[in-house]
């Protein structure tokens, strides 16, 4: 899945999660990225998530797993920091235009690519010292069930930190499948495999601009580490 920002890399214009404004039926499944990432035109604006900026420098930087990287902008900047990347995304055209990026941003040699569904994800046995993702959304509550599978990708040590739109009256156009997409940090714990510690489980406010608007809404941030 892709999950980009439209004010910044992922998030609400991040990609397959994002809960637009508008209603589209197919905006979870990969044709509809991979047309949407067919032309030549950039959709988001490159930048890091917040909330990754926010909790990242106090980690060692090791080894990262972005999954719904989209265009690569967490990956870059995470390359930048001294991580080695794996960007992982459902949409083969957006990993391109991510790799593209990397190349650009002279990261490419820290960067590694895995076309991968979030909702059916499994590491292999690949483990990573951060597992991120930002703004993915599947419907009908199934972040649970994702949270679940990428606990399974941190290494002993490792963090996990997963951010998403809390419900917020600027997503009330969505049909009540989306609605129900969104989600609070607090109701992704139980969903935590035995052997993770919460460091963080809250909404944090943050002003974003939509067709020159803005609005208030708010990050809900779930950073775990895996303990045992």
């Amino acid at each position: 899945m892709t999950t980009e920002h439209a004010d910044h890399q992922h998030g609400e214009g991040h990609g397959h999660g994002q809960p637009a404004t508008t209603d589209q039926p197919d905006m979870f499944e990969p044709e509809a990225w991979e047309d949407r990432y067919a032309g030549d035109e950039t959709m988001w604006s490159g930048n890091a998530n917040p909330q990754l900026v926010a909790e990242v420098p106090a980690l060692t930087p090791g080894t990262a797993l972005d999954v719904g990287c989209g265009e690569g902008g967490d990956v870059v900047w995470l390359a930048r920091q001294g991580w080695r990347v794996t960007g992982a995304d459902f949409a083969a055209n957006g990993l391109a235009r991510a790799a593209r990026h990397a190349e650009q941003a002279g990261v490419a040699e820290q960067c590694d690519w895995w076309q991968v569904d979030a909702r059916t994800f499994d590491p292999q046995g690949r483990t990573f010292d951060l597992v991120t993702t930002h703004f993915l959304h599947p419907p009908d509550a199934g972040m649970g069930d994702v949270v679940r599978r990428l606990a399974t990708a941190v290494a002993p040590g490792g963090h996990l930190l997963v951010v998403g739109h809390a419900p917020s009256p600027l997503f009330t156009q969505l049909s009540e499948s989306r609605r129900r997409a969104m989600w609070h940090a607090a109701e992704l714990v139980p969903s935590l495999p035995e052997g993770f510690e919460v460091v963080v489980a809250e909404e944090r406010p943050r002003t974003t601009v939509r067709d020159g608007v803005s609005h208030e809404i708010e990050d809900a941030t779930l950073l775990a580490r895996r303990v045992g």
